[in-house]
C-alpha cells in the first residue's frame, strides 16, 4: 500500500510503500520529547514529493541517524539512518502519514534511553 504523508505545513511531503503493521515509541532523549511513533522501512521505500531543500537535519550523540524535519514548522516526518546489516532505512512518524487509524496500530516500546 502506498501512504501518503507529509509536515504540518506541506513543505515536506511524501509517499512511502508497505504495509504498516506496527510502529514503535522509542523513550530515548529525542524520541520522547517528539511524541513519534516509528514506522521502519527500507530507504527506497520512501519517496520525497517536494525538494531535499525542504528538509533539514539534526544529529546527535554518534550521529548515525539523521533527524529529519520541516524548518517552517518544525515537524519531524521521518529519519534516515542504516540497520544492523547496513541497509539504508527510513524510519517514518506515522502520525504523519494521512488517513491512519492511529488506534488500530500495535505499538512496540523500545527502551532507547538505555542503549
Amino acid at each position: 500500500m502506498i501512504y501518503k504523508g507529509s509536515c504540518h505545513c506541506g513543505k515536506i511531503a511524501f509517499e512511502v510503500d508497505g504495509e504498516l503493521s506496527s510502529a514503535m515509541a522509542c523513550n530515548c532523549s529525542i524520541c520522547s520529547r517528539k511524541g513519534s511513533l516509528l514506522w521502519f522501512v527500507p530507504r527506497q521505500k520512501l519517496q520525497l514529493l517536494t525538494p531535499e531543500e525542504n528538509v533539514a537535519t539534526y544529529t546527535f550523540n554518534k550521529h548515525v541517524i539523521k533527524h529529519r524535519f520541516c524548518p517552517s514548522c518544525g515537524m519531524h516526518p521521518y529519519g534516515e539512518g542504516s540497520d544492523a546489516a547496513g541497509n539504508a532505512m527510513a524510519a517514518i512518524n506515522i502520525r504523519c502519514l494521512e488517513g491512519v487509524d492511529l488506534a488500530a496500530i500495535p505499538v512496540t516500546h523500545y527502551d532507547g534511553r538505555s542503549h
